[in-house]
């Protein structure tokens, strides 16, 4: 099986035997909280998914990952993992210290060792990892909305963080990679997804299962922009397009507790990365993966996996271009496959696709499955019939 990245699957979760004197020492110690994407990042560091991670970034770390897309021992690395620090308690603390981690509603996750306390240009880190200081883009947007130094070191979590109605799909690294043993599967593909699977993603997942021995789709499901569809409603669409049109035996449905960068290129490699820690050997990229707006060129997430040399990474990139309807193919097809002009394609933006459905016209057959139709057109009206009330 593929190796987790750096060579070992990080394990910062407290056992049993240690957890309750955490729990104690915490309530003793200066605090720091903790944002929703914060919260997510210390999920996925204490799990192993962030390997070789075993805590926030300290600055030579964050700066080597800004200037150089590396950790300072040369491992690829290409989204800064921090932590601001806002508590007036812990901000005046001289580092060595310990702190105890909460969420914004004050409970105690775990304990960090708070090796740094450094200042840094946010908006110097707008440029080198979003490449855009534009306030319209949602990860300049969060940049700005936080305050403080970061604190960087070595976490310890002791309170898992797992969705209730999600709970039957959370599988750590260290189990999808039993499953995927079990399961036999030498070469798995990973798909990464914030939105419902329609026919052109069905499209590419489709002949990446003909390449290799399984499927992990995994649709991220922390913090991303107000407008994208709800989790609980695409987790409902996931569950229909597995259940209805792949087979069963040769594919994996699970969460990816992650929140969204935005970062385009940059963020393609780091979820390579991470579904490189799941046990996937390969990772599907298609066009403007990561990617919001027009901030990013349409294929700028496939390019930048030239800047690293295949030995590094190990996850192998699967590259398609975008997919459609051809009406006269009569078939999905790609700009490497269908000969016909646009005239015969039929592509909907993710805005007209909302105009539709806010507008109760039915998504056309050749676009998505009638199954995904159904759970969309039933979030919409659902929404609109709650908006007089709320009015």
């Amino acid at each position: 099986m593929i190796q987790a990245h750096g060579g070992q699957l990080v394990n910062r979760l407290a056992g049993e035997h240690e957890r309750a004197a955490l729990v104690a020492r915490a309530e003793t110690l200066p605090s720091i909280t903790l944002n929703r994407r914060e919260v997510s990042d210390l999920h996925l560091i204490a799990v192993g998914a962030m390997s070789p991670l075993e805590g926030f970034m300290v600055r030579d770390e964050y700066e080597s990952v800004l200037d150089a897309m590396r950790l300072p021992r040369g491992l690829p690395w290409t989204l800064p993992v921090t932590l601001s620090i806002k508590d007036a308690d812990a901000a005046r603390t001289r580092p060595p210290f310990e702190a105890a981690l909460r969420d914004e509603r004050g409970a105690a996750l775990g304990v960090m060792r708070v090796d740094d306390v450094y200042e840094v240009d946010r908006e110097r880190e707008a440029e080198k990892v979003l490449l855009t200081t534009d306030g319209a883009h949602p990860g300049v947007q969060y940049l700005r909305s936080i305050e403080g130094a970061y604190a960087g070191g070595p976490v310890t979590l002791f309170e898992r963080m797992v969705d209730p109605q999600f709970e039957t799909f959370h599988l750590d690294p260290r189990e999808t990679r039993i499953l995927f043993k079990t399961k036999g599967w030498e070469r798995v593909v990973a798909f990464q997804t914030r939105n419902p699977i329609h026919r052109a993603h069905e499209y590419l997942l489709k002949c990446a299962l003909e390449m290799t021995d399984g499927l992990l789709i995994h649709p991220i499901m922390g913090e991303t922009k107000s407008d994208d569809i709800p989790a609980a409603v695409r987790m409902l669409c996931y569950q229909a397009i597995v259940s209805e049109y792949f087979p069963k035996d040769r594919v994996v449905l699970s969460v990816f507790p992650a929140a969204m960068r935005y970062a385009g290129p940059r963020e393609a490699i780091f979820h390579a990365i991470l579904r490189k820690n799941y046990g996937c050997t390969h990772m599907i990229i298609g066009r403007d993966h990561a990617g919001v707006g027009s901030y990013y060129g349409t294929y700028d997430a496939q390019r930048i996996f030239d800047a690293f040399e295949p030995d590094e990474l190990e996850i192998v990139p699967m590259m398609f271009e975008h997919a459609f309807y051809c009406t006269k193919c009569a078939a999905m097809s790609s700009p490497k496959t269908c000969p016909h002009g646009k005239d015969a394609h039929l592509q909907l933006s993710g805005t007209r696709v909302r105009e539709m459905l806010a507008r109760d016209e039915a998504l056309p057959p050749e676009f998505t499955r009638r199954e995904i139709a159904e759970v969309l057109e039933r979030h919409y009206a659902a929404r609109a019939a709650k908006r007089p009330h709320e009015s």
